[in-house]
């Protein structure tokens, strides 16, 4: 509380002595004309800057040995390879706090895909840099750029190749065949020896394949392989067989009541597995996934999705998170009172975005106070002293100021956030950075469940 004081004091005594007004937002800082005055009894005013994978250049009013007086402005790049998130100039301000926050993202290129008949190995993955190298196989040729480099863009050089057939096929006419496609897959290899070709007058003869490469995955259903062969003199013979491919189904899986399935491959086929999840607020009671079998039935018995029971009155820190492990993310908000303007502000903006949290499943836990009147809570429930203190010791949460901690499924720290956030921001963090890909496409499809 002094401290809170002193700043306030300090902010007025500024104001009146420069005569300039300071516009005192989240994200933006107004640059005043005079240079703040520095208080030297105490010069390390905000904490000492710092950026992974980048580089830093402060400027200080009282010299270049100092980097975090006030007033000092530190301009940020990132290293080759790195894209700069957030502002690129910050200042440290009377709050004690700079004026914005940045990372180093990393920069990489899109996957690239496999060349039928091909293959590629890469240098560095799909980093800046990298350069990817393009093989066929044997009995294919490259058509096209040999390599590729993934460029500072973020985009690869060049176009992709193709591996083109220079071998004339070996056939051989066999009888019709049924094959079931291969567990997990809509498709089945199928081979066959090539056809004899022969004829009285002439020792070389053109033989022609009508239909799909023997060796190749066939899709499910009737194809018809031909094959023609002709002699110098243009006469003609022909061959037929039909290849018929038969995906072994299941009945239909029904997804549980507040939840839905993500299923591999077509979804009942021989070999898909189906997995439960549920909705937020609910829980998976039962089997995690079931496989559809050769004999056409499912393995294992239904799941269902039940209300998530979260105890509160538990003793220790690993209690509480372990309700959370791979079911909930959770966002830790932390300040020194219940008064405090950040949090009122983003305790506002967390109500109004409940909804969202629930759909991407995250869990608020809110840490207010000191002791002995420190106070922890999820929603209504009120958490024991030592699992407040439990959760500010393993994730390093001060009591002295506005703070949230963002964590994920696994209960690892992703982001801190030191000023309030908009649920948009918010929103697009979490999207961007913990949802995989099945739950981004679920999301779309109940992004407007909240209006």
């Amino acid at each position: 509380m002094l401290l809170i004081r002193f700043v306030a004091v300090f902010i007025l005594y500024f104001t009146a002595c420069s005569g300039t007004t300071v516009d005192d937002s989240y994200n933006d800082f107004v640059e005043e004309d005079n240079t703040p005055q520095l208080d030297y009894t105490n010069p390390h005013w905000c904490h000492s800057p710092g950026l992974i994978n980048g580089e830093l250049t402060c400027h200080s009013p009282r010299g270049p040995a100092y980097r975090s007086t006030l007033g000092t402005r530190c301009e940020m790049s990132c290293d080759r390879g790195f894209r700069l998130v957030g502002k690129s100039s910050i200042q440290c301000l009377a709050s004690r706090r700079w004026s914005s926050t940045a990372y180093c993202r990393k920069m990489r290129c899109h996957l690239l895909h496999l060349i039928p008949y091909g293959r590629y190995t890469c240098t560095h993955g799909f980093m800046v840099d990298s350069r990817c190298d393009f093989k066929c196989r044997p009995g294919y040729r490259i058509e096209g750029e040999h390599s590729r480099t993934c460029q500072r863009s973020g985009s690869w050089s060049g176009a992709q190749p193709v591996c083109e057939d220079t071998d004339p096929p070996k056939i051989k006419c066999p009888p019709s065949r049924l094959k079931v496609a291969e567990p997990g897959k809509l498709t089945a290899t199928v081979t066959w020896d090539p056809p004899a070709a022969t004829d009285t007058a002439d020792k070389s003869l053109d033989v022609i394949l009508v239909g799909q490469q023997p060796g190749t995955d066939f899709k499910e259903g009737a194809i018809v392989i031909r094959y023609k062969v002709y002699d110098q003199a243009r006469n003609r013979a022909a061959c037929k067989f039909i290849v018929r491919v038969e995906v072994r189904r299941c009945a239909a899986l029904p997804p549980p009541l507040h939840g839905y399935l993500t299923c591999s491959s077509d979804g009942n086929n021989y070999g898909a597995t189906c997995e439960y999840h549920c909705d937020g607020g609910y829980e998976r009671r039962g089997v995690s996934s079931r496989v559809c079998q050769f004999n056409r039935s499912w393995g294992g018995s239904p799941a269902e999705c039940v209300p998530m029971e979260i105890k509160s009155d538990v003793k220790t820190v690993s209690a509480l998170l372990d309700q959370f492990y791979e079911k909930r993310r959770l966002l830790i908000m932390s300040a020194p009172n219940i008064s405090d303007p950040d949090y009122q502000l983003q305790n506002l903006m967390i109500q109004k975005s409940d909804c969202g949290l629930d759909l991407r499943h995250v869990t608020v836990i809110e840490l207010l106070g000191s002791p002995p009147r420190e106070t922890g809570r999820i929603k209504e429930s009120l958490l024991s002293s030592e699992v407040i203190e439990g959760l500010r010791q393993v994730f390093r949460i001060s009591r002295f100021y506005f703070s949230m901690l963002l964590l994920d499924d696994l209960g690892s720290d992703r982001e801190r956030f030191i000023t309030p956030m908009a649920s948009d921001e918010l929103f697009s963090y979490i999207d961007s950075f913990l949802l995989d890909e099945e739950e981004r496409e679920r999301l779309e499809l109940h992004r407007d469940f909240c209006d």
